[in-house]
């Protein structure tokens, strides 16, 4: 938590013209064994040498792409060995929440809840998890951690993530790379850099002065490097000017001259775009394919235009980190068998501790004794996690009202939001149609071709049911126009992870459009295929949406207390359009929060949320997308079995036009394919104190069941920065969790761009009722530093500088100023 720092020689900052020592951006302190580090500046060893001596070129560009794996786990990607020399293949499996693969795995909490629990030694067990289960499933490289921060409350993969913050997520990443590791895992820290959105992420150009992207978002991927990471994935987008694939700025300058990296890069899938401009870049391997760097590479080798050394340079690579991890003398550790009683315990602590209490008002909650009403469609169905590589085959997953009503005696549920359709009448038909259930057999095809006739002028949400693949779903053309296209590219895949599969399996796509009264045209072609087609086709109304309201409000009424979910489905591969609730929940909130002030919204959401209801509920719980466990830890908080531990590790903005890309394309999403971090270092809760604007919930909010003080706070300086001293009390009745948070004002010797002030450290207690704690955080001269482009390297902020204690970065303290020595 910030308390002691770690120093990879090769991380050295040059500070003032002088060599001094201090620490990289993870701040955790702990190492991994030995046999799991990959630490920058070992080298190859004679193994290597020897294997790449003996190599043909052949089979030395086998080892720089994916190929088909002859015996497929279901992971993203695969690369052959050589059998011959004993070389082994590689699989390589997405994991930012567990293992994904096509057998079970624990589904752990997104990251965004794991990072909101401000605590690296849970990250690193979560880590551990993931490791042990990949190398379980017949896995030898993670595809994770993502530590892109989180830049626009839009960005779909904001879940996948930890913060707005450097520090936080240099601290986290750090840890959780080391407990990946020490299961015998390669790590691959991603995606290398500036991808902070999906919209356009395949081509997309970052422009990024060279102090914001080092103050801002290199800070992660310099600790990933510096706790070991043995692999990194290049990014989609360009950066300056240049795909981040072949920038030689990012993947040679900066990964490896710089920070000493010497494990290898990797595209992210399909992310290459040349072969001997990549190559001389620093980039080592392609993948799914060999594009790039197949018979292309051959060809450029053989008629020199690629030199043969920058191959063996990243064969060098690849080798170094197998050999590393015991991969080529098979000293590599007996695959483990799965323990899947431990991973469920990580995945229910860390959802615990990742539970963020954002209002509490008249002590709604803890729940009090007495009948409860569960409202929200996420109530009835386990929301596990997020959509694209995020998803994992889960061992198990209950839904909170089965773990609500194991609870209480009293519990009734209304849907209140439909995601999955009502019928339609047969007697909207004409011919008459049975859309419910439809079954085509293998081989056949099965048509309609009529009419559906709408009673009144109206908004109709058409909600397709199938099964087999996206490809082959029937043809739905109203008034000729077809409700479900197949989406091109891999926009089939990226349909969120909650919403594009209905609760016995089938797959489900919707279209939403206005109706007019009348009769519309309506033809379906549904094709058996080799196994046969199951389909339905549904509808929402606003008369079924009307009927939906009326029961959870009559619920709410009934009850002494409400507890009503709410969701929102990210996904990688597309942006959210805003930070508003879908489909039309707000109303939901706001009728039954006027029937039940005594209504707690629990949030499965992947980010930022705006909440026009907010006044009106009696509390707002965060529960991102909490895993299999996730049911179990909801449950636990709502009752009070244990306090939520959750802090906030992003500012909640107040709505779609107060947060710092707000009202400028430039910044966001970009203009003509340009995105320009005009922001500067003033990211996240940054922006909102240089620009006066306050958020709906500030960076680092989050309530406990109990109330703390925070007292005698000193500073001093420690070597190059400094020992912050304070204790913290818990004044109120009962148990709970208290993170302090350390901020550091602006040097005023500096005339560099500088924050407001900055996350300087912060700590996790777990604090008696009556318990007071003294605590000291050590602030790093790295966060102290600043980039300064002329000298292309780190200066120290010297100088007096203030120094906060708080509980957020909007609730400020205690104040005091300290001296920072040169």
């Amino acid at each position: 938590m910030t308390d002691s720092v770690s120093v990879p020689r090769r991380s050295a900052l040059r500070l003032l013209g002088g060599a001094i020592a201090v620490a990289a951006a993870a701040t955790s302190g702990s190492a991994a064994p030995a046999h799991a580090l990959s630490r920058p500046g070992h080298g190859a060893g004679p193994r290597v040498e020897g294997l790449l001596a003996r190599l043909t070129l052949d089979e030395k560009i086998s080892l720089l792409h994916g190929a088909t794996d002859p015996a497929s786990l279901g992971q993203a990607g695969y690369v052959p060995g050589v059998e011959r020399l004993g070389i082994p293949p590689l699989r390589l499996a997405d994991g930012p929440a567990g293992v994904r693969v096509t057998r079970h795995a624990t589904a752990l909490p997104a990251p965004v809840m794991l990072a909101s629990a401000f605590d690296p030694e849970l990250a690193r067990r979560y880590g551990r998890v993931i490791g042990h289960e990949g190398r379980a499933l017949g896995q030898d490289v993670l595809l994770s951690p993502m530590v892109n921060l989180i830049r626009t409350p839009y960005a779909g993969r904001n879940f996948e993530t930890f913060s707005e913050d450097p520090l936080l997520s240099a601290d986290l990443v750090a840890a959780e790379i080391e407990g990946i590791q020490a299961e015998g895992l390669v790590a691959t820290v991603k995606h290398f850099a500036m991808n902070n959105q999906e919209k356009d992420r395949m081509s997309v150009d970052v422009r990024v002065d060279e102090q914001t992207l080092h103050e801002v978002e290199l800070r992660g991927f310099e600790a990933a490097v510096g706790s070991g990471t043995g692999a990194v994935m290049g990014a989609y987008n360009k950066v300056n000017g240049i795909y981040a694939c072949e920038n030689r700025t990012l993947l040679t300058d900066v990964l490896r001259e710089r920070w000493g990296f010497d494990g290898w890069v990797m595209t992210d899938w399909f992310a290459a775009h040349s072969t001997r401009e990549a190559l001389a870049a620093g980039l080592d391997m392609e993948m799914p394919d060999g594009t790039y760097f197949g018979t292309a590479l051959k060809k450029a080798v053989e008629n020199r235009s690629v030199p043969e050394h920058h191959v063996d340079r990243s064969v060098r690579r690849v080798l170094t980190i197998m050999d590393r991890f015991g991969l080529l003398d098979g000293t590599a550790p007996a695959r483990p068998e799965r323990d899947a009683k431990a991973g469920a315990a990580v995945a229910r602590e860390v959802a615990e501790a990742g539970a963020t209490l954002l209002r509490n008002e008249h002590s709604t909650l803890p729940l009090a004794a007495g009948a409860i009403a569960v409202i929200g469609p996420t109530g009835a169905l386990p929301f596990v996690s997020g959509g694209g590589s995020a998803h994992v085959v889960p061992d198990h997953a209950d839904s909170p009202l089965d773990a609500i009503r194991a609870r209480a005696a009293q519990v009734t549920y209304a849907l209140g939001e439909d995601l999955y359709g009502k019928a339609i009448p047969a007697s909207a038909f004409s011919p008459a149609l049975a859309g419910e259930g439809r079954q085509v057999d293998a081989g056949a095809t099965w048509t309609y071709d009529g009419t559906l006739t709408v009673t009144d002028t109206d908004e109709w949400t058409f909600v397709l049911h199938f099964t087999g693949a996206p490809a082959s779903r029937p043809k739905v053309l109203l008034d000729g126009e077809d409700l479900f296209p197949v989406l091109p590219g891999y926009g089939e895949y990226f349909a969120g992870g909650l919403v594009s599969a209905a609760p016995d399996g089938l797959l489900v796509r919707r279209r939403t459009l206005p109706l007019t009264k009348g009769a519309h045209t309506l033809k379906i072609t549904a094709q058996g295929g080799d196994t046969g087609q199951t389909f339905r086709l549904r509808r929402i109304t606003a008369a079924t949406r009307a009927a939906d309201v009326a029961e959870a409000v009559a619920a709410a009424k009934a009850a002494r207390q409400v507890v009503l979910f709410a969701y929102e489905d990210a996904t990688e591969g597309q942006d959210r359009t805003t930070i508003a609730l879908p489909g039309h929940q707000e109303r939901l909130i706001e009728a039954v929060t006027a029937a039940n002030p005594r209504t707690t919204v629990v949030l499965n959401t992947s980010s930022a949320t705006s909440m026009p209801w907010l006044e009106r509920t009696g509390a707002v719980l965060q529960m991102y997308y909490p895993g299999q466990e996730g049911a179990a830890a909801t449950a636990a908080v709502l009752f009070g079995d244990t306090d939520p531990g959750g802090r906030l590790t992003q500012s909640f903005p107040t709505d779609d036009d107060h947060h710092p890309v707000a009202g400028d394309p430039r910044r966001y999403p970009g203009v003509d394919g340009v995105e320009e971090y005009a922001e500067g270092v003033h990211v996240g809760y940054r922006w909102y104190a240089a620009e006066g604007v306050r958020p709906l919930f500030p960076f680092g909010h989050g309530l406990s069941y109990t109330t703390f003080a925070y007292e005698d706070l000193s500073a001093e300086p420690q070597g190059h920065g400094l020992s912050v001293t304070f204790t913290v009390r818990n004044t109120g009745r009962r148990a709970g969790i208290a993170v302090p948070q350390v901020y550091v004002g602006p040097s005023p010797h500096l005339r560099l761009d500088q924050p407001v002030r900055v996350l300087g450290g912060y700590r996790r207690l777990a604090l008696r009722a009556g318990e007071r704690r003294r605590v000291t955080v050590r602030v790093a001269p790295r966060t102290l530093s600043s980039w300064d482009p002329k000298r292309h390297d780190w200066v120290l902020g010297t100088g007096r500088r203030d120094v906060w204690v708080g509980a957020s970065a909007g609730d400020l303290r205690l104040r005091t100023r300290a001296g920072v020595a040169r």
